[in-house]
């Protein structure tokens, strides 16, 4: 995996673009976000994490936590489209104040995720649980820089 560019690159490159604000949609990402962590913990407790449901639950936990960047994106007025958008926002959470520890796993989240959904990887129980703890540790933080700009 190549190292995640700056976010500025990516609006050099045309892949993040300036927008006026959109804080409906970006209140509904939020709000659909809680709902995946909602599932997410309840198939948790109820079936727990397996081999077979691995990559299920990878998929989630990066879809749960890019929706809440999305929202931040869309608030701050930045849209991202065509290839490479998804590691732009990604990027984002940089300027949003993330670690770049963070930042770097959430982007390992996304490549796992794009293996899954264009590749036909799967992961095993110990990469699902990983991605579990690691939205359990920011999603809290994320949500909040979501909801509240400066």
């Amino acid at each position: 995996m190549k190292p995640l560019k700056n976010f500025d690159e990516f609006i050099r490159a045309g892949i993040m673009r300036k927008v006026s604000p959109d804080y409906a949609r970006a209140r509904h990402l939020i709000e659909e976000s809680e709902k995946r962590k909602r599932f997410i913990e309840t198939a948790r407790n109820k079936i727990g994490i397996s081999d077979d449901n691995a990559n299920c639950f990878i998929e989630n936990c990066y879809d749960t936590l890019i929706e809440l960047v999305r929202a931040r994106l869309l608030k701050d007025g930045f849209s991202s489209s065509g290839e490479g958008a998804h590691e732009a926002e990604v990027a984002y959470m940089r300027n949003i104040g993330f670690d770049e520890k963070d930042v770097r796993f959430l982007n390992e989240i996304r490549y796992f995720r794009n293996g899954i959904t264009y590749y036909g990887k799967s992961f095993e129980k110990e990469q699902a649980e990983k991605a579990t703890r690691f939205m359990a540790k920011i999603y809290a933080t994320l949500k909040s820089k979501a909801e509240n700009i400066k």
